[in-house]
């Protein structure tokens, strides 16, 4: 089982990488205002988990860069999100605001969160 989890997620993470999305737009000023924003944020990982791979394209289709951690290989991240989170699960994004901190787990609800709180820019029209 083991092998074929590894086979997988190569070929998961392979065409990732063939099919990735191209990051939306947006001018300096919000990419720096968004990106102040986004450093209280770290997304949870596994390299190789669909669910993950699906939050990370969307996150670079917003063009958003949120800190990644590798919950599977890191003992120390592992430990960080068992405690904080209370399971080792991932997707998780964990937003720090205020002094609290929110663990996220489900997929779509990340994805919606993100979003919601960081919609690309609509164009402008030129006349």
């Amino acid at each position: 089982m083991k092998l074929i989890r590894l086979i997988v997620g190569k070929i998961l993470i392979f065409l990732d990488f063939l099919t990735s999305p191209k990051p939306g737009h947006r001018s300096k000023e919000n990419k720096e205002s968004v990106q102040q924003v986004l450093k209280t944020h770290s997304l949870y990982e596994f390299k190789a988990c669909p669910f993950c791979i699906k939050v990370k394209r969307r996150m670079k289709a917003l063009n958003l860069d949120i800190e990644l951690r590798d919950a599977k290989n890191d003992e120390k991240i592992k430990n960080e999100l068992v405690s904080g989170g209370g399971r080792h699960k991932v997707p998780c994004l964990k937003i720090e605001t205020n002094g609290e901190t929110k663990w996220m787990y489900e997929s779509n609800d990340i994805i919606a969160y993100l979003e919601k709180e960081f919609p690309l820019p609509s164009p402008t029209k030129e006349a």
